[in-house]
């Protein structure tokens, strides 16, 4: 079967015998995942920052990355169930699609439970969609990307048609989950690595480890894509990735200077900057796509063995390394 259906004439029912091994293992990795953010204990932060332990600087950087995710993960599950799964028509796809569904409930799930257990006011912390232009024109950035696919009677049946659907999968694998995250994954983990917010910090962990399989997957849907489209991928559509890709680092530079204006924790706005352009080099190698920065990780202790490698070197590891449970072990 292939990977999406432009003739009606497969049964998306019918898994076995199975096309895309790649995808079912993805799929037995994020089982073997499996966390619910009520297992980590928050009375610690719930003392900090109810406290003094914390500055301003650091008060503001969590509620903006807590403002900014809880709406992000709504946009990205709604993709996947509104948009994608209709037209990625591969059982085994459609399986993984409903594991990271799942993953995204429990990552909205996380927010509700520090909302409740900070004691914010939801009004105030899912409101930062509205009241921060940077995170609002993040998200925007992203959903404007899959207007296409919205729309009503689209069906898959050219070459742009495909193209539409890439774009969709560019915008919500590799910006939103791929590049646009990852920059408030280093200032909660900077700030846990100081002992601060430890737990919030920890759920961080488990949701970027269930960020790096979900981009692993996309990339190798858009892959396959290639490979089963090889007209649809044209130097100008490649072009085009690139212009967004781009677009993408200088929204969530914007984002990551006024989330985190001043240097706190050793680590500084430039330093997030940089580690942006990082990233997304990393995500235009895994595309094929010429880097853009040549940018070195600013934060040698956010390192490969913690969140990169495991989107590039999936079928190079046992899926052992990712069986981690309840508790985590880097």
């Amino acid at each position: 079967m292939p990977l999406i259906d432009t003739d009606a004439e497969h049964d998306p029912n019918k898994i076995l015998p199975i096309d895309y091994d790649w995808a079912r293992e993805y799929y037995t990795a994020g089982v073997a995942n499996n966390w619910v953010p009520a297992e980590i204990p928050m009375q610690d932060d719930v003392s900090q920052w109810n406290g003094d332990a914390l500055t301003d600087a650091e008060r503001q950087l969590v509620e903006w990355n807590l403002g900014f995710f809880s709406t992000a993960e709504s946009l990205t599950a709604n993709n996947i169930v509104l948009a994608l799964y209709e037209y990625v028509t591969a059982p085994e796809c459609r399986q993984y699609l409903l594991r990271q569904a799942y993953e995204e409930a429990i990552h909205t799930d996380t927010f509700i439970y520090c909302c409740d257990t900070l004691g914010f006011d939801p009004d105030y912390l899912y409101g930062m969609y509205d009241r921060v232009p940077s995170i609002r024109e993040k998200d925007e950035f992203v959903v404007d990307l899959t207007q296409v696919l919205d729309e009503p009677g689209f069906t898959i049946e050219s070459d742009e048609d495909i193209r539409a659907l890439l774009r969709d999968l560019v915008g919500f694998y590799v910006v939103m989950e791929g590049v646009f995250f990852y920059a408030g994954f280093a200032m909660m983990l900077g700030l846990k690595r100081q002992g601060k917010m430890v737990g919030i910090g920890q759920q961080f962990e488990y949701i970027m480890r269930d960020e790096s399989l979900h981009v692993g997957f996309g990339v190798d849907l858009i892959q396959q894509l290639r490979t089963e489209h090889p007209g649809v991928w044209t130097d100008a559509f490649g072009d085009e990735v690139v212009d967004l890709i781009t677009t993408a680092v200088e929204l969530e530079q914007i984002y990551a200077r006024e989330a985190c204006p001043d240097e706190i924790l050793g680590m500084g706005p430039d330093q997030f900057a940089e580690y942006v352009e990082h990233v997304a080099d990393r995500r235009l190698g895994q595309l094929d796509l010429p880097e853009q920065y040549g940018t070195d990780n600013p934060f040698p202790w956010l390192s490969e063995q913690v969140d990169l490698n495991r989107e590039k070197n999936f079928f190079e590891t046992q899926v052992t390394e990712y069986q981690s449970g309840g508790s985590l072990d880097w």
